[in-house]
């Protein structure tokens, strides 16, 4: 098959690799019909974490199942499904409690930027969507794989609620989509940290009601002023920088908590404010397939549109060319198609 691969900093090519196959009775093989580029890829293309030269990239795709191994029972070839960048049996002890991003038996999707991805747990994993989707719903079921329950799972961790206040650090599309999650959980005053014009929009659009373009210390003292002086209920944290952590620290308020999903590089905790203030940490990896089927039912019935943080579509071939568009921020989220 033809796939995205890694060779170094900045060097994406698309090529030829071998076809992925049926491994584990427990397997299914998923012909790719849209990809993307995650904001998390972004740290091997500029060299902030480890490469294997000429390994497949790409952990975010939607298809129709190719193939099944023996054992899987809850899919069959022709259904049009999610693939969770996090595959999971959905049965273990830690999928019982809601952690499918820690199960026993957990995988990942490795070539969502290719023509076909294998999942490892497929009966636990995969989420099939009713029928042939209509292609206006692709963008929003492609972010179903992993940003928008990534962003919601920042807004669970950071205990949005009803009638609350909540910050967003962060204005990738994992952040937009955590503004779009706590509209959906009721908070009542969401404020987006963004200084990007195209994204303060999309923020907007998701229920932002309030746009802090400054950032550090200016950044804080705009919430502190906008909270009249309190702090924020809720603290989405979706950069994975040491800033944007101290940053969501100091704009939350005391017992409240901060909902990181951020992939961490570089953080070091400030334990001290979070002792004297009584300020929380929650998060992490996010449990798709725990979120799919709640959010899956919201996008069927149009109770929100995750796609529109994809500012840009590529046939697959040019991958490339999207990789350079989101690192020099031409674009947010970039929507690809074999």
């Amino acid at each position: 098959m033809r796939a995205t691969t890694i060779h170094g900093p900045r060097d994406i090519r698309f090529g030829e690799v071998a076809d992925p196959r049926i491994e584990q009775p427990t397997d299914a093989i998923v012909k790719v019909v849209a990809g993307c580029i995650c904001g998390s890829d972004l740290w091997p293309y500029r060299g902030e974490n480890p490469i294997t030269e000429g390994s497949t990239i790409g952990h975010e795709c939607i298809g129709v199942v190719e193939e099944v191994g023996a054992e899987v029972r809850s899919v069959k070839v022709g259904d049009f499904v999610v693939v969770p960048f996090d595959h999971c049996d959905n049965t273990c002890v830690h999928c019982a409690a809601g952690m499918q991003s820690a199960c026993t038996n957990l995988g990942f999707t490795v070539s969502g930027q290719g023509e076909y991805v294998r999942v490892n747990q497929a009966d636990g994993s995969l989420v099939a969507v009713p029928g042939t989707p209509d292609p206006s719903l692709i963008p929003s079921l492609l972010a179903l794989s992993d940003v928008m329950p990534t962003g919601w799972h920042a807004a669970v961790a950071a205990g949005v609620r009803r009638g609350g206040t909540a910050v967003v650090v962060g204005d990738g599309a994992v952040g937009l989509c955590g503004v779009l999650a706590a509209r959906q959980l009721g908070a009542e005053r969401i404020i987006a940290m963004s200084r990007h014009e195209p994204r303060q929009e999309i923020a907007k659009a998701f229920g932002a009601t309030d746009i802090v373009s400054v950032r550090g210390k200016e950044a804080t003292e705009a919430v502190l002023e906008i909270t009249g002086g309190v702090g924020a209920d809720a603290v989405l944290e979706c950069v994975g920088t040491d800033d944007s952590m101290k940053t969501a620290f100091h704009a939350a308020r005391p017992g409240s908590t901060v909902g990181f999903v951020g992939v961490p590089h570089g953080v070091v905790l400030p334990v001290g404010t979070m002792f004297g203030r009584n300020v929380g940490l929650a998060g992490g990896m996010a449990p798709v397939r725990k979120y799919l089927p709640e959010l899956l039912g919201l996008v069927l019935d149009g109770s929100i549109d995750p796609g529109r943080v994809f500012d840009m579509t590529l046939p697959l071939d040019q991958v490339a060319e999207g990789y350079r568009a989101m690192d020099e921020r031409r674009a947010i989220k970039v929507l690809l198609q074999p």
